[in-house]
C-alpha cells in the first residue's frame, strides 16, 4: 500500500508541474484552455471553473491541457479564432509547448533548494584506507589525516579532493593536512591509475590513493548558495541523462537497465520509507529525466512539436498538417513500443518463474 501511493503522489506531482507549465504558458498568451487533466481514462472528479474543466481520471500514467482550437481542424466562432492555439504566432506555440519540460526542471530546482537548505549529511576530508602503492601514503600522509587544503585551495568536503587532483594532470600536489592539533604539509605526485566511471567504462585518471574515513556533517547552505547549486545539481542530471542515452545507443550501457512503472514504484516505495528527503530527491531527479526526455524530437513528445515549430519559423512555412498526423501517429507506436518493453523488463525484475518463463520467448 506504501508502495503504491508514494507512486501516485510521485507521478501526480510530476505530471502536475508538466502540465502546470503548458496551462500557465497558455493563459498568459492568451490562448483558450478547455481542460486540465491528472490522468487518462474515466473520470474520477472534475469541476468546471470559467471555460477550462479540471479533471482528475483514474489512470495515473500521465496528463494533458486541452487547448482551444489545438488541431486546427476545428470551426470556432469569430470572436474565438484570436484565442486558438493553431492561430497562434509560431514562436509562441513553441514556447507553450517548451513550458512543460522547463516546469520540470523548475521543479527539480525548488526541490534541490529545500534539500540544501534543510542540510544533507556530507563527507569531511578525513583519510580512511589507503592502499599500499598509495601516492599518499609514499608521500607520508597516514590513516586520519584530515585535509584541509591542496595547492592552496580550501578544502571542506571530500568531494572537493577529485577535481583538484584531476586538474593536476600529474604535477606535485601541495596538501595541507590537520594531524591531531599539527598542521602538517606534504608534497604528492599523483599517479595515473585505472578506474571506473559510472557507465562502467574504465578510464584513466590521476588518483593519490585515499578514501574517505566515512565521518560526515550536515552541510547547509545558505539561499544564494543554495540556489546556485540547484541550478547546477540539475544541469549536472540532465547532462548525465542525455549522455546515458547516447551511451545506451553504443551499447555500453544495457537497455535492460531502463525502468518503467513497476520499477518506478518499487523504488518510490524504498525512498519513501528511508524518509521523505530521499523520496523527494528521487523525485527531483525523475523530473529531470521526464523534462529532458520530453524534450527528444520525437513526434507526440513536446520536443517533437518543437521540432516542427523550429522548422517552420526557419522556413516561413507551415508543416503540412497530413506530414504533421503521420510523424505523430509514427511516434505514438514507437513510443507504446517502448513503453512495452520497459514493462516487459519491470515484470522480468519480479523474478516471477511463470511470467520469466513466457518472457522467454520475446528474447
Amino acid at each position: 500500500m506504501v508502495t503504491l501511493i508514494s507512486f501516485i503522489i510521485l507521478l501526480g506531482i510530476l505530471i502536475f508541474a508538466h502540465e502546470l507549465g503548458h496551462f500557465l504558458a497558455a493563459r498568459l498568451g492568451g490562448v483558450g484552455v478547455l481542460k486540465f487533466s491528472l490522468g487518462f481514462g474515466p473520470k474520477i472528479i472534475g469541476k468546471k471553473i470559467g471555460e477550462t474543466e479540471y479533471v482528475l481520471s483514474w489512470i495515473p500514467l500521465g496528463g494533458f491541457v486541452k487547448l482551444l482550437g489545438e488541431s486546427g481542424t476545428e470551426e470556432l466562432p469569430p470572436e474565438d479564432e484570436k484565442r486558438s492555439f493553431f492561430k497562434q504566432p509560431t514562436w509562441k506555440r513553441l514556447l507553450i509547448v517548451l513550458a512543460g519540460p522547463v516546469f520540470n526542471f523548475l521543479l527539480a530546482i525548488v526541490i534541490f533548494f529545500i534539500v540544501y537548505m534543510y542540510g544533507l549529511p556530507n563527507l569531511i576530508p578525513v583519510i580512511g584506507e589507503m592502499p599500499p602503492d598509495s601516492a599518499a601514503r609514499a608521500a607520508g600522509l597516514v590513516t586520519g589525516d584530515k585535509i584541509t587544503a591542496l595547492n592552496d585551495k580550501r578544502i571542506t568536503y571530500w568531494d572537493e579532493i577529485k577535481p583538484i587532483i584531476k586538474e593536476s594532470k600529474g604535477n606535485d600536489v601541495k596538501v595541507l593536512v590537520l594531524r591531531g592539533q599539527e598542521e602538517k604539509v606534504f608534497t604528492v605526485k599523483p599517479k595515473l591509475s585505472k578506474a571506473k566511471n559510472i557507465f562502467g567504462e574504465e578510464e584513466s585518471t590521476y588518483l593519490i590513493g585515499v578514501s574517505p574515513a566515512g565521518k560526515v556533517v550536515i552541510e547547509r547552505k545558505n539561499p544564494v548558495m543554495a540556489m546556485l547549486s540547484s541550478i547546477g545539481k540539475t544541469w549536472e542530471i540532465s547532462k548525465l541523462t542525455l549522455i546515458s542515452v547516447v551511451k545506451m545507443i553504443e551499447g555500453v550501457i544495457s537497455p535492460r537497465t531502463l525502468g518503467g512503472p513497476i520499477f518506478i514504484a518499487q523504488v518510490a516505495g524504498d525512498q519513501v520509507k528511508e524518509g521523505i528527503i530521499p523520496f523527494i530527491l528521487f523525485m527531483a531527479i525523475l523530473s529531470i529525466n521526464l523534462g529532458v526526455i520530453n524534450l527528444f524530437p520525437i513526434p507526440v513528445l513536446d520536443g517533437g512539436h518543437i521540432f516542427f515549430y523550429l522548422i517552420e519559423m526557419v522556413t516561413r512555412r507551415e508543416i503540412p498538417l497530413k506530414i504533421k498526423e503521420i510523424s505523430q501517429q509514427i511516434g505514438f507506436v514507437v513510443l507504446l513500443m517502448l513503453m512495452l518493453f520497459v514493462i516487459m523488463i519491470d515484470i522480468e525484475r519480479l523474478n516471477i518463474k511463470p511470467i520469466n518463463d513466457v518472457l522467454k520467448f520475446f528474447k
